[in-house]
C-alpha cells in the first residue's frame, strides 16, 4: 500500500515539474501620436475671468494627431474643467470650453468638425483619414458671481487621448 502510494506521489511530482512556460513578447507602436504644438495662456478680460480666446488676448492651445492608420483610432480631448493650479478660492468657478479642426492635412478631415461628439467637457472625434488634424481648445472660467479672480497663477490642462477602436 505504501509503495502504491509512493509511486503515485512520485508520478504526479513528475508530472507538474515536466511542465513548461514559453512567454511570447511583442511590441505595438500607436499608429496615432499625439503632439502640443502650441501651449495655452489665459487672458483676463474682466476681474471675473480667465480665457484662451484670442479676440480677448488669450492663446488657444493647439493639439496636433498624426495618424497613419485610417478608422481606427478616435480622438478624445477635454478641455480643463478644474485648476491644477491656483491661489485658494473661496468661490465657485464656472468652466465652459469648446474643441474645433483647426487645420488638416487631408480635406476629407474637415468633416471631423461637423461629427463630433460633444458631452460634459469632452469632444470625441472618429480620426476616419489618415494624416495630420490639428485641433484649437478654448478654455474659459468664470469666478463666482462678480468677484474678482485672486492675483497668482492659474494652470490648467487640456487632455488629449487616442483611444484605438
Amino acid at each position: 500500500m505504501f509503495k502504491q502510494t509512493f509511486a503515485v506521489a512520485l508520478l504526479m511530482a513528475s508530472t507538474s515539474l515536466a511542465a513548461e512556460n514559453a512567454p511570447i513578447y511583442g511590441q505595438v507602436e500607436s499608429k496615432c501620436i499625439i503632439h502640443t504644438d502650441r501651449s495655452g495662456v489665459y487672458a483676463q478680460p474682466t476681474p471675473d475671468e480667465l480665457t484662451t480666446v484670442t479676440a480677448d488676448g488669450g492663446v488657444m492651445p493647439r493639439i496636433r494627431y498624426d495618424v497613419s492608420l485610417a478608422d481606427y483610432y478616435v480622438a478624445k480631448i477635454s478641455w480643463p474643467n478644474s485648476f491644477t493650479s491656483s491661489p485658494a478660492l473661496s468661490d465657485v468657478v464656472n468652466w465652459d470650453g469648446e474643441v474645433e479642426v483647426a487645420e488638416v492635412t487631408d480635406t476629407a478631415m474637415s468633416a471631423y468638425e461637423t461629427a463630433k461628439i460633444e458631452y460634459d467637457n469632452v469632444t470625441e472625434f472618429n480620426l476616419t483619414e489618415a494624416g495630420t488634424v490639428w485641433f484649437k481648445v478654448t478654455s474659459t472660467a468664470n469666478y463666482g458671481y462678480g468677484k474678482a479672480f485672486p492675483g497668482g497663477n492659474y494652470q490648467a490642462v487640456v487632455t488629449a487621448e487616442c483611444i484605438a477602436q
